[in-house]
């Protein structure tokens, strides 16, 4: 069926539960649009290290996807790279932290604010700025920072994070005020670029890795500050967690985001389905985004592509009716689409032009 409403009348009536025309689509495809500029040989190292050509993926993948949103995720190194953390960057893969910068207790505590113009981070705010001039007419953007705790995990190694979490609890808080202090000044610098939405990676927040109290206390507290001061800046404040075990109750019911983006992960007992999520009332709260497996970008045939988007469309349908929704769900992967080479383009236009056909929803 032919669409009736522009990508962000759809957007804005869904976040709203409006009636819409369909469905909202959004596989999470950002570092792999840069396959879609020039020749298509754009090395990630160029794509992360140039404001430009940053943008210029986004670009180039809005008008071939025909997506309804463009979300600005660079990788989740950026931070801890600013910080002076050595990271990889491969021609073809997502750059990633091969020498963490903290390595003693005392490291934690020497950790000053990165200066958010310079370094990744600058390019990063730079970035945003321009696909948000070039696409915000089109589309609702967003921008994407990592949460304060997922940076210092970065910057830290995970590992060594939980085990100083008990062992040397003060420094670990003395490293987070640092790391939400530089949080809190790319906010600013975001606001600056005029998207509509900010997203956080709250990736942390899972009950395979910490509690609730645990959550809250390193990294709920400080969240919480962001998330307010993301809202008094002008932008709407939505989470990204592709944690197998969410914490949906403080993530979604108490943080309050527009958009929640999260991941299914159907072989670990208790991780939410999308049927489940929606009937729990977490889709009563806000827009929710989900939750095609990354990996099936690459591995599975467009005829496969299309049937799952086609069941996880019905289950969606199905449970949003029972609820008495008439929007509130936004189809996409659980996670970024692999930004390899080995990515099926194909795969990613199919799940937008199968909403297309199929994602209308009448109760």
């Amino acid at each position: 069926m032919a669409d009736t409403m522009n990508h962000i009348e759809r957007a804005v009536a869904s976040l709203q539960n409006k009636p819409v025309d369909r469905m909202t689509a959004y596989p999470l495809a950002m570092g792999v649009c840069r396959r879609l500029v020039g020749d298509g040989h754009m090395t990630y190292r160029d794509w992360v290290s140039d404001p430009k050509k940053f943008a210029s993926a986004f670009i180039a993948g809005q008008k071939h996807f025909d997506f309804d949103f463009a979300i600005g995720l660079m990788d989740l190194s950026v931070a801890a790279g600013d910080m002076g953390s050595t990271v990889r960057m491969d021609d073809q893969n997502t750059p990633f932290v091969t020498d963490p910068a903290l390595q003693t207790v005392e490291d934690y505590e020497k950790l000053t604010v990165p200066d958010v113009k310079k370094g990744r981070s600058h390019v990063l705010v730079e970035g945003t700025k321009l696909f948000v001039d070039a696409l915000g007419s089109q589309v609702i953007t967003a921008a994407f920072l990592e949460g304060p705790l997922l940076s210092l995990t970065q910057a830290a190694s995970a590992e060594k994070v939980f085990m100083d979490m008990y062992n040397n609890r003060s420094a670990v808080h003395k490293a987070l005020k640092t790391i939400t202090e530089y949080n809190g000044n790319m906010v600013k610098a975001m606001a600056g670029a005029k998207p509509a939405g900010l997203v956080w990676d709250y990736l942390w927040g899972s009950y395979s890795c910490l509690g609730d109290a645990e959550y809250e206390e390193f990294e709920g507290k400080y969240a919480r500050g962001l998330n307010e001061l993301t809202g008094k800046e002008g932008m709407a404040m939505c989470i990204h967690n592709c944690a197998d075990l969410p914490h949906l109750d403080t993530q979604i019911k108490a943080f309050k985001p527009a958009i929640y983006s999260m991941a299914y992960y159907p072989l670990i007992p208790g991780s939410p389905s999308p049927k489940e999520t929606i009937e729990k009332g977490y889709a009563d709260n806000c827009l929710i985004g989900g939750q095609i497996d990354p990996q099936g970008f690459v591995r599975w045939s467009q005829e496969k592509m299309q049937k799952t988007t086609m069941n996880l469309i019905q289950e969606v349908k199905t449970a949003m009716c029972a609820r008495g929704l008439n929007s509130r769900y936004c189809i996409a992967s659980g996670c970024e689409v692999p930004p390899t080479v080995t990515t099926r383009l194909e795969n990613i236009k199919e799940c937008v032009d199968t909403v297309k056909q199929y994602g209308q929803i009448k109760c």
